[in-house]
């Protein structure tokens, strides 16, 4: 039997990777989105809510991990930040690795990974699909969210690969700059290339 081939998708914040991930599931392909992993993880009755409040006093209540105030333990910590991903990163693999086992039989998979080259993570995928947009496109986007400022989209900006730099090791690159239409016509094109 054959393994599937695997397709990391990647890009920075606000370039449109989940709805692109979601053209790929809506067109049978199975996605595995590790961020809605860590959020189920670290969910009220998630197996990673005592670990992390175990290392981070006071980062968690009843619904779990509350993001603000864990980020605000983490974030200007890089010591901290490299004992919670201690903490996250092999719960995720083993995840992926189950997602895996469950998905053997299909032609494709997606690993939906936003540092998916800050973190290694490219180097376990047989292709590499990057998402982007103009930065105006996703400056507009990302400060539209709720609760967020200049300075948290400074901040996570800092931390990410840059978009140019993305998009010249990609395999391939879906501009979300366009119509979702135009989106969802390079997504079935690059599905039947692959």
């Amino acid at each position: 039997m054959t393994k599937p081939k695997i397709i990391g998708l990647t890009g920075s914040i606000g370039m449109g990777k989940s709805t692109v991930a979601a053209m790929f599931a809506a067109a049978g392909i199975p996605v595995f989105d590790a961020d809605a992993e860590v959020r189920a993880m670290q969910a009220a009755g998630g197996e990673l809510v005592p670990a992390i409040e175990a290392a981070f006093p006071g980062s968690t209540g009843p619904e779990g991990v509350d993001r603000d105030r864990l980020g605000q333990q983490v974030f200007a910590d890089p010591a901290a930040l490299a004992r919670l991903e201690a903490i996250v990163h092999p719960a995720v693999a083993a995840k992926r690795g189950a997602f895996l086992e469950a998905n053997a039989d299909k032609r494709a998979v997606v690993f939906d990974i936003p540092l998916l080259f800050e973190k290694g993570g490219h180097e376990s995928v047989d292709t590499i699909v990057v998402v982007s947009a103009p930065d105006d496109v996703q400056r507009a986007r990302v400060l539209a969210r709720p609760g967020m400022t200049p300075e948290k989209f400074a901040h996570i900006f800092s931390l990410q690969l840059h978009d140019s730099e993305k998009r010249a090791r990609a395999d391939h690159v879906i501009d979300t700059g366009t119509s979702l239409d135009e989106t969802r016509a390079q997504v079935a094109t690059l599905i039947a290339s692959i």
